[in-house]
């Protein structure tokens, strides 16, 4: 792509189509999202739904095209649109201070509850009643990282497919299933009919999480239920679970954070779980 490449124009209708996915209703409508950056393209590219790629169109300003040209050859091989454009359309179009000047189209990717809890999941993330598209996001990432089989969002959480969210996967969205509005309480039972402990992380646990370690109940398949950070779990959805969990606070610090309380808590399982008579230390004998 090189620079006397025409530049679509920002009045174009597929510029308008694109802008119309930074609102939910056109998202849903639509069943596509946008994801931003070389790094999210790439993950898109490479995310397949049987032989259809995730990314369907690629908006791409003539200086991020030149620096990214394996992204752009990904994009054009997976059959995607490849559109060079302004500067000032890319800025629409991420909605952040520093555009990185690539933006994808992408079809939805989540998946059905049945599907997830039919794979026989270790270590699931849960997020009920958390309304912050970057705490959701964040989350995500570090269910992945944390070698999380799945993710769920309840009803009562924000859109994962919100910008906000899906940049701050950092790509992750598209590297494990993520089931979506799903009614808590179907969530739990569920999880519960697929063998997974399901345990709710709240500051006002009965149980801290360095016991449940030391008596070793984190070994076992299990969903971690986070909620929204300023108000935690309600009542109704801590009663749920077959446990609730704390974070033990050694310091004088007040609280943790949704993200920081949830990658302790799903690396505290993933250890547990390789460790040896956990469930993927057993799986592996």
């Amino acid at each position: 792509m090189g620079p006397a490449a025409e530049l679509i124009s920002p009045r174009a209708s597929r510029v308008a189509a694109a802008k119309r996915l930074l609102r939910r209703a056109a998202r849903g409508r639509e069943r596509r999202f946008l994801a931003e950056g070389p790094q999210a393209v790439r993950e898109a590219v490479a995310h397949r739904d049987g032989d259809v790629s995730t990314l369907v169109e690629l908006f791409a300003t003539p200086e991020a095209a030149e620096r990214h040209p394996d992204v752009v050859a990904a994009a054009r091989s997976a059959g995607a649109r490849v559109h060079l454009a302004a500067p000032a359309v890319l800025a629409d179009l991420s909605g952040t201070v520093t555009p990185q000047g690539l933006v994808g189209v992408c079809r939805f990717l989540d998946r059905p509850l049945a599907e997830i809890t039919a794979a026989a999941p270790r270590l699931v993330a849960v997020l009920a009643h958390v309304r912050d598209p970057g705490n959701a996001g964040t989350v995500l990432r570090c269910a992945d990282a944390a070698g999380a089989d799945a993710v769920i969002l309840t009803d009562a959480s924000v859109d994962l497919y919100n910008p906000k969210a899906v940049r701050a996967s950092a790509g992750s969205i598209f590297h494990l299933p993520v089931a979506l509005g799903v009614p808590v309480d179907e969530a739990v039972a569920a999880l519960s009919g697929a063998g997974v402990r399901v345990v709710a992380a709240d500051g006002g646990g009965e149980r801290d999480l360095d016991a449940e370690l030391d008596d070793g109940a984190m070994g076992r398949p299990t969903a971690w239920i986070f909620g929204n950070e300023a108000w935690g779990l309600p009542a109704g959805t801590r009663a749920l679970a077959d446990a609730v969990v704390r974070v033990p606070l050694h310091g004088r610090a007040e609280s943790l954070n949704l993200a920081t309380a949830a990658a302790v808590c799903l690396y505290a399982s993933a250890r547990a779980q390789r460790a040896p008579g956990g469930c993927r230390s057993a799986a592996r004998a």
